[in-house]
């Protein structure tokens, strides 16, 4: 999840009312790609009686599953704060997230043992051509539905259409599995391929829902930024010729919005409309770098929190 969870420094974000259009049509695009994939991976894995088949067919209607509440849930966080959310609907893609790890978890376990249960009872696979046009056709259409979700996530930085992103990017490498598991059992007659690679296929899923269960974890637990935006966002501070230090810095995210919150440190005698200008300067600055935070700027006097840690002894 690494790549839906980086704010600033890959791409260009884009403004709040184009950023909710491309999410919106990558959940449309997802969708669609992957309802076309299950109906003609239905058709080749009745034909060819493969267990790799069937596995990306799994995958595929996964997908459909994680891609609707992706729609579902891109939609619900797209809705503007109101009265009774006041930081806004953002953590409804991280609920989805988890959602989603639980499905694709689930059915990484039963294509396990369907696998399992293959390679105690082989089974010659047939129609191997068809087989592996379907994959060239399936490859096709999620390599450019890849492509645009890279496209979006690198403008919208968004958990749900980064989560989706994941799924498809394994399923590339899946459906080369199963090209390689339809060569070598059903053109070169080694049965027991079809099942290692289910099985393999099958491990790189439940990996997968591990990746996304963390992501979606870590933002519903409000995790901090990594160092190097911390850092950032102390370098950005910093350079102001009136701030003298800052202290008490907390970052988290929900959904495409992020919040920063710090305390400023200023000089003791300065008077507070000077102390308030340097603020909203600093949280420009902020803001230049991070366009989707809400930041939120604290003003202390120089020096404050050593006269309370002296206070308090």
């Amino acid at each position: 999840m690494s790549g839906a969870r980086a704010v600033g420094g890959r791409g260009t974000k884009v403004s709040g009312a184009e950023a909710d259009r491309l999410k919106r049509w990558a959940t449309y695009a997802a969708v669609a790609v992957a309802a076309t994939l299950i109906a003609i991976k239905v058709w080749a894995w009745v034909m060819t009686h493969s267990v790799a088949m069937l596995a990306t067919l799994v995958d595929s209607t996964l997908d459909l599953v994680a891609s609707g509440l992706n729609l579902l849930a891109v939609h619900h966080a797209l809705t503007p704060a109101d009265e009774e959310h006041r930081f806004g609907h953002g953590k409804a893609e991280a609920i989805a997230g988890l959602g989603q790890a639980a499905v694709i978890a689930g059915s990484a376990a039963f294509l396990i043992f369907q696998s399992l249960e293959r390679l105690i009872e082989p089974q010659p696979i047939h129609e191997t051509t068809l087989g592996l046009l379907v994959i060239a056709v399936s490859v096709a259409l999620t390599f450019a539905l890849v492509l645009f979700q890279r496209y979006v996530i690198s403008r919208t930085r968004s958990l749900a259409i980064g989560a989706d992103h994941l799924h498809y990017a394994t399923d590339i490498a899946t459906n080369l599995g199963v090209v390689a598991a339809l060569v070598l059992a059903g053109l070169w007659g080694w049965i027991l391929a079809d099942a290692l690679i289910g099985l393999a296929i099958g491990a790189a899923i439940a990996w997968g829902a591990f990746k996304i269960l963390r992501g979606s974890y870590d933002e519903l637990m409000d995790h901090e930024f990594d160092e190097a935006e911390r850092a950032r966002i102390k370098e950005i501070v910093g350079r102001h010729a009136g701030v003298v230090s800052l202290h008490d810095l907390r970052t988290r995210r929900a959904g495409h919005r992020s919040f920063v919150q710090l305390h400023l440190e200023l000089p003791p005698q300065m008077e507070l409309m000077v102390a308030h200008r340097i603020s909203d300067e600093v949280e420009e600055e902020i803001k230049k770098a991070f366009p989707d935070a809400d930041v939120l700027i604290h003003q202390d006097p120089a020096g404050i929190e050593l006269l309370n840690a002296l206070d308090k002894k």
